[in-house]
């Protein structure tokens, strides 16, 4: 009789009375190159994110998050495996142009939630290869099949690589997910597909597991017209938005002139440096990130008429900010706010109302988001993970003395170098880039009053200071003010010191 009455007390803990399973459910939603003050939650409701906005208002926005790495693959990488990018060296040019071995994926947060009896899938841009062991990609990875490499690790995926040749691929074999991918269907229609693909999995979730779904939007990274949503564009026909304090019109005297061989500065030129421009592409974005918040709408609306809303915690952000002029820059990468500052919104439908709805203002890095996921299924982190999980900030019951006062970024990819990734001597190239102080590899930290950055390849090395609380929009750098020597020294001392850390 004892042991019967603690078998029920076992299936109560892992079922609610509804029969789906109580651990909770967990949603990673990422977008492309989406901005971290693109949502009115963030102060510009001219983007009209009206669901992701109600979203933070019931959840947690974090106001100090930030990337640790700003570019698309490693950025990806970081946030599936809790490691910088100097660590993984996942990314697009030499030395850190390597795939991710299968014995490294092991310790993501899919595939700890897989072992976990968790049932895992994923929905989007997958964005870098994760082979038998890891190599150079050099000119890259040919003849690459997802299904073949990622099965094992997610139940349900509908998407494609991107960034390598990864095609698209959806198992397991469905009608529905043939007909959401049908190619009848426009490209301008990619976003809703997404969002069809996100509540299929829902409508094939059994009852008596715990999911994690994690989706990453196309969008709103492309800014030409055949990936506007046509009702969309209507949304924002004619909008005149508002323009951020350091766009610069033309080019950027005031930056490094390093920064001259970065590609930021002439796709600035080209697309963001005239009034113009900046309103064009801007109401492009804005359309695409409207097409997003129909889907978060559509998801959250999925969940509540499924009866499991409060048992799911929803995290929102995005893989890399967007300069779209600012400092004179387009893309993304160096070390400024515009690139490496992140939107970050966590709802957890298992709180309270009195325990939700909140502004954040901890430092945040997108390293600490994995062992974040884990810690929400009652894993432990995997000790190859660099970050931290910060759901002791989320519960308020961190101590705050004891959690990081800055976080850590670094910026290694070169544009010259992926143009000549196929080259034979790739290292030969890359020295020979650093000979010619051409390179513009950069570490840094951002704290609550300062940010640091050091270009360390250049001779002698270029270093930038901006006071933050005089100079928010980093336009004045103070590296020669003496009277700012102390923190420049320290905070030299603070990045070497973190980049030593994590190799």
């Amino acid at each position: 009789m004892k042991l019967l009455k603690i078998g029920i007390v076992f299936l109560y803990l892992i079922f609610d009375m509804s029969g789906f399973a109580q651990q909770p459910n967990i949603i990673f939603l990422m977008t492309d190159d989406q901005r971290w003050d693109n949502f009115g939650c963030y102060g510009r409701p001219e983007f009209k994110t009206a669901n992701i906005d109600r979203l933070a208002d019931e959840g947690v926005v974090f106001d100090r998050a930030f990337y640790p790495v700003a570019i698309c693959m490693p950025s990806r990488v970081t946030m599936m495996s809790g490691r910088y990018l100097s660590n993984h060296k996942v990314g697009f040019t030499h030395p850190y142009n390597l795939t991710f071995s299968k014995t490294d994926f092991e310790d993501t947060y899919p595939a700890q939630l897989k072992q976990s009896g968790y049932r895992t899938g994923f929905v989007g841009k997958f964005g870098f290869a994760v082979t038998d062991t890891a190599y150079h990609t050099k000119g890259g990875v040919s003849g690459y099949d997802l299904q073949e490499h990622l099965g094992k690790y997610f139940d349900y995926f509908a998407g494609n690589g991107v960034h390598f040749s990864g095609a698209f691929k959806a198992w397991p074999e469905d009608a529905r997910l043939k007909e959401i991918y049908d190619e009848k269907r426009p490209l301008n229609e990619r976003t809703l597909k997404t969002g069809d693909a996100m509540l299929h999995f829902l409508d094939t979730q059994p009852k008596d597991k715990p999911f994690c779904l994690s989706v990453s939007f196309y969008a709103v990274k492309n800014d030409k017209d055949i990936d506007m949503y046509p009702p969309h564009v209507k949304e924002f026909e004619n909008k005149h938005f508002s323009v951020p304090e350091n766009w610069v019109e033309g080019k950027n005297t005031k930056l490094p002139e390093l920064l001259d061989h970065w590609r930021g500065v002439p796709l600035h030129m080209k697309r963001t440096s005239t009034p113009e421009l900046y309103q064009k592409l801007v109401r492009r974005f804005a359309t695409q990130g409207y097409t997003v918040d129909q889907q978060v709408g559509r998801l959250v609306e999925k969940l509540e008429d499924m009866g499991i809303l409060d048992n799911t915690i929803i995290i929102y952000t995005s893989d890399n900010g967007r300069f779209h002029g600012s400092q004179g820059l387009y893309d993304k990468a160096i070390l400024y706010e515009e690139s490496i500052k992140a939107p970050l919104i966590i709802f957890d439908g298992r709180k309270t109302k009195e325990k939700r709805g909140y502004r954040e203002d901890a430092f945040i890095s997108s390293v600490d988001i994995a062992p974040t996921i884990l810690s929400f299924a009652g894993i432990e982190a995997p000790g190859k993970m660099q970050g931290k999980s910060f759901t002791g900030i989320l519960d308020q019951t961190q101590n705050r003395k004891q959690w990081q006062k800055s976080v850590y970024s670094e910026s290694l990819f070169i544009n010259i170098l992926h143009k000549k990734r196929k080259n034979e001597d790739i290292e030969a190239v890359n020295q020979e880039l650093i000979n010619a102080n051409e390179s513009y590899r950069s570490r840094g930290v951002r704290n609550e009053k300062f940010k640091y950055i050091i270009y360390y390849e250049h001779a002698p090395v270029i270093e930038e200071l901006y006071d933050l609380d005089n100079d928010p929009h980093e336009m004045n750098n103070v590296v020669s003010d003496k009277k700012y020597a102390k923190v420049l020294k320290r905070l030299r001392i603070e990045t070497e010191k973190k980049h030593k850390e994590i190799q």
